[in-house]
């Protein structure tokens, strides 16, 4: 899907810094109760790729955070500020700590709204004041804008992105998009990030089959692995099922990262043909298409009744069980947070995975985001 593109150039100063990891070992004790609760939290992570960077099975988007250009009624506040501060939170405290935010995303020009990695960058900041042994794992993204030349242009976006978010490094940085032309630089930029220490593992986005293997092979190169392809996918829009992309990624070991994995709301089950959503969404999500969902919305509340879940976790709890895959839900609110948390800790049948399938598949996807097909 489109998005308005708004890139800051201004330069900031930061310290970039190299980190060493030290290990230390542990002998055996008690564990006290906060010990235990950590090493539950790890458990809970996964490996994205073969990078060894460990995330949570479920993760944040934070395209909404500070943006009026597509979410938020257009509009920006302190009211909104406060209660995205909130979903940050309660995801923390709900043990979901991956965050996924993007140099695009976000406003500058419009009066009061602010750019997502700021914002993020902030929470985590206020957060580690009151609890300095929280470990957030960030996500970001390199806009391959057709004037972005070579790969220094990467290292110089990543080092904005840095100063917005006040860090020294990120976990993963990932090309938002394949470049118009080429992207053997922005890979050669990847690399060079990993090697200085910026980040802990690279990955790509949007990118079809042939340039997936292309960006695993060139990165191999260099000792350096593709962590993932973050695409759009969900129970009704299984694009990366049918163009090969889930299989290549299942194949050489890359975790997709699933962007709108409950459909922008619409599978939440609050929408209607009577209530579509609001903005731009409603010429994606049209009173036609949702009469055309309200039989695969039907089963699930049926289905997940059956285990006090809610339809945003039953579609959430489909992509996780595809294997290999981490949603990135958008959170706007701390009681969305709290409610995709409960898509965790539970699984679907093969019999309801598949039926959910087969009613989704009566369905004629929306369209997707353009440079998907680049």
């Amino acid at each position: 899907m489109a998005m308005p593109i708004h890139v800051s150039t201004t330069a900031c100063s930061s310290v970039f810094s190299h980190r060493r990891r030290v290990f230390h070992t542990t002998t055996i004790r008690a564990v006290a109760s906060e010990d235990f609760a950590a090493l539950k939290s790890e458990e809970q992570k996964i490996e994205l790729g073969a990078s060894q960077l460990k995330v949570t099975r479920l993760g944040i988007g934070a395209w909404s955070w500070g943006d009026t250009s597509y979410w938020n009624n257009f509009q920006w506040d302190d009211r909104k500020m406060k209660a995205a501060k909130a979903a940050f939170d309660a995801s923390v405290d709900r043990d979901i700590t991956f965050f996924d935010t993007a140099e695009v995303y976000g406003s500058r020009y419009s009066l009061g709204a602010i750019n997502s990695e700021t914002l993020l960058g902030r929470f985590i900041k206020e957060r580690k004041e009151k609890d300095p042994k929280v470990e957030v794992a960030v996500a970001t993204k390199f806009a391959a804008l057709p004037w972005r030349l070579g790969r220094q242009s990467v290292l110089n976006a990543l080092k904005d992105s840095l100063c917005r978010l006040e860090l020294s490094s990120v976990e993963l940085y990932q090309l938002h998009w394949p470049g118009v032309w080429g992207n053997e630089a922005y890979l050669d930029g990847l690399g060079d990030a990993v090697e200085q220490g910026l980040v802990k593992a690279v990955g790509v986005s949007n990118y079809n089959e042939r340039r997936l293997r292309d960006a695993y092979e060139k990165l191999k190169k260099r000792g350096i692995p593709l962590a993932s392809n973050q695409v759009n996918y969900s129970l009704i829009y299984r694009a990366p099922e049918e163009n090969g992309v889930k299989a290549v990624c299942d194949e050489l070991g890359i975790s997709l990262i699933a962007y709108s994995p409950i459909a922008q709301g619409v599978l939440t089950g609050k929408y209607t043909p009577e209530n579509p959503p609001a903005g731009p969404r409603r010429q994606i999500y049209t009173p036609e298409f949702l009469t055309r969902l309200q039989p695969l919305l039907n089963r699930m509340i049926e289905i997940g009744e059956g285990y006090s879940k809610t339809p945003t976790q039953v579609a959430l709890n489909w992509l996780i069980a595809q294997e290999n895959v981490v949603p990135i839900p958008g959170a706007k609110t701390a009681e969305q947070a709290e409610e995709f948390a409960g898509a965790l800790g539970w699984r679907l049948t093969d019999e309801e995975i598949y039926e959910l399938r087969s009613l989704a598949s009566e369905i004629k996807p929306v369209v997707g985001f353009p440079v998907e097909k680049l």
